[in-house]
């Protein structure tokens, strides 16, 4: 069985993030997304909008996730890829380079970004969108 395993926050899922774990699934038989928690996520200055546990119940919910893992740190990946026995490690493009210190452990994959597409973006047009609906008030 060949598996891959693939790193994020997952918040807000949107079809860029399904683009991403359908592509990584395509490179083996077992995908194990590791979901950023919420105590890593304000270690990298990030806030979700879901919990850890909302967002890893939505990831287990899609059919392309076989298992659904904590990411606690920066540091875990080469002790997350020894311990499931990774044969793939995928990334978004916007990545590229920066895990390519896991090709001694396995291969490494950066897939293209789903173009316009962003979470930060979404929670952007959100926030105007609720300053214009408060005006109308």
């Amino acid at each position: 069985m060949k598996k891959i395993i693939t790193y994020g926050t997952f918040d807000l899922l949107h079809t860029g993030h399904l683009n991403i774990l359908k592509l990584a699934k395509e490179y083996g038989d077992y995908l194990i997304v590791a979901v950023s928690t919420d105590e890593f996520n304000e270690l990298k200055g990030k806030k979700a909008y879901y919990t850890y546990e909302q967002r890893r119940a939505i990831l287990e919910a899609v059919r392309y996730v076989d298992k659904v893992i904590p990411e606690e740190n920066w540091e875990q990946k080469i002790s997350d890829i020894i311990s499931y026995k990774i044969d793939v490690f995928v990334m978004g493009e916007d990545w590229r380079g920066n895990f390519d210190f896991l090709k001694q452990y396995c291969e490494v994959v950066y897939l293209p970004r789903t173009v316009g597409i962003l979470t930060t973006q979404i929670k952007k047009d959100l926030g105007r969108t609720n300053k214009w609906l408060e005006k109308l008030q």
